[in-house]
């Protein structure tokens, strides 16, 4: 048993290597800003299949992945349910952005909320998404540094920084252009390996499609709090996400809406596959988040099939949000619009987003934790025709931020949670907090109403 451990750890780190390096000598070299932060190729934008695919396999990622599996083993059919009904988020948004860009003639997130709520409110947000950026990369990373060894282990971190590394350097070299370019390499290679393990399963006797669809129960101890929060949190969750909204400026408006509804039915398609191999592994007598078990079942073929699929994934993602922090940066905060600048800021942020690996973070904590802190998000977007002033932003983001951060800390007031179950403090944390945020962010304009009346 050792052997073939060593064997297919051999061939992970050969896969890695491997398609690391053919995506750097495949990637387009980006010489113009245009090239580097809006994925223009001689002035021409990406088409829908492009952008689709790209949309898709930046948010099916390695942590999306192993969170669908683990609720999947928890929850049953529910729990796939639950963690997919987060990928409503794309559909909100392509609507929200694309009346936003037809109706009000917006060419960017960043600068309605400067025109709408001055240059602090946008410092604000910036503050917000980077922190979001922050999250992704060590909460994919430490996904694949799981696949090579116990995590504080030396192979752990080693393949982690060794991982960060060869995305980075593949990414450095064309930017969003790069980025694009890799996810529609990344998707093809996704959909073959999900079609391929997905066979297996249904190989399997004891596996079956009726069994799976009746696992769970749709009760609060089943994961329906989890559901109704993702719900909630959709229709704020996408706007503090730059991989998503970076992306929702760069085609035509029709173009970019159609693309957005695709990618929600095809990515939430797909996480609610992947919680089927968590399902199973309950069927098995697997733990949660013991994916190395399948090796046992399938043996080591299916075992490097799963592992390099959570590799891919998170190759998309860290890619996607090294392009996205250097945008923001250079382009929306206006440091300095040279690529020179975009590429700088990549290998400062790949460095920043790696420490907190060393400290042992939970993974679906990056989910729910930044989505309850971006509640106040809500009804700004939602809102967005309104001329409300500036305090509403400022009252709406910081009151949201503050219902995240009691949260997080699991200080909620349990005279507030009225049901039962895990994730009952994150659905009434949620509910209340918007609530409270849509309040917020009505109060300044109702009182400026009142006053000009």
């Amino acid at each position: 048993m050792g052997a073939i451990i060593n064997n297919i750890e051999v061939w992970q780190w050969g896969l890695v290597i491997a398609s690391s390096v053919a995506l750097f000598l495949l990637s387009p070299w980006s010489k113009t800003s245009g090239q580097f932060f809006a994925a223009k190729t001689k002035e021409k934008q990406p088409n829908w299949l492009m952008l689709t695919g790209s949309l898709v396999i930046s948010w099916v990622f390695a942590k999306s992945i192993a969170n669908a599996s683990d609720l999947g083993n928890k929850f049953g059919a529910v729990g796939g349910l639950a963690y997919a009904a987060y990928y409503l988020s794309f559909i909100v948004a392509g609507v929200i952005i694309y009346y936003m860009r037809v109706k009000g003639k917006l060419k960017s997130i960043h600068l309605f909320l400067n025109e709408r709520f001055g240059k602090r409110a946008l410092q604000l947000f910036s503050l917000i998404i980077a922190f979001r950026l922050f999250n992704e990369i060590w909460s994919n990373t430490m996904v694949i540094g799981s696949y090579f060894g116990e995590q504080g282990s030396t192979a752990y971190y080693a393949s982690i920084l060794v991982f960060t590394a060869l995305t980075l350097a593949y990414t450095i070299k064309g930017g969003l252009r790069s980025s694009i370019f890799s996810d529609l390499i990344q998707m093809g290679l996704f959909a073959v390996l999900l079609t391929v393990i997905l066979s297996f399963l249904m190989k399997e006797e004891s596996f079956q499609f009726s069994e799976i669809a009746r696992s769970g129960s749709f009760t609060y101890d089943g994961g329906i709090n989890l559901l109704f929060a993702a719900l909630i949190q959709s229709f704020s969750y996408p706007f503090h996400d730059p991989v998503m909204t970076d992306r929702a400026f760069i085609t035509k408006p029709k173009v970019m809406l159609w693309s957005f509804i695709a990618a929600g039915v095809i990515g939430g398609i797909c996480i609610f596959l992947f919680s089927f191999l968590g399902i199973f592994g309950k069927m098995q007598g697997m733990e949660p988040g013991n994916l190395s078990d399948y090796g046992k079942v399938f043996g080591p073929v299916l075992l490097l099939l799963i592992n390099f699929i959570m590799i891919v994934s998170a190759a998309s993602t860290l890619d996607s949000s090294f392009a996205s922090f250097s945008k923001l940066v250079a382009i929306d905060l206006g440091v300095g619009k040279s690529v020179r600048i975009g590429r700088l800021t990549m290998i400062v942020v790949a460095v920043l987003g790696s420490v907190p690996i060393f400290f042992n973070p939970s993974v679906l904590s990056a989910t729910t934790v930044s989505g309850t802190m971006v509640i106040g998000l809500t009804p700004v977007f939602l809102f967005w025709k309104m001329k409300a002033p500036p305090s509403s932003f400022y009252l709406s983001v910081l009151g949201g931020m503050c219902i995240g951060i009691i949260h997080a800390f699991g200080s909620f007031p349990e005279l507030l949670i009225f049901t039962d179950g895990p994730y009952a403090a994150l659905l009434w944390a949620n509910i209340f907090g918007v609530l409270l945020c849509v309040f917020l962010y009505l109060l300044p304009y109702g009182l400026k109403l009142k006053s000009e009346i």
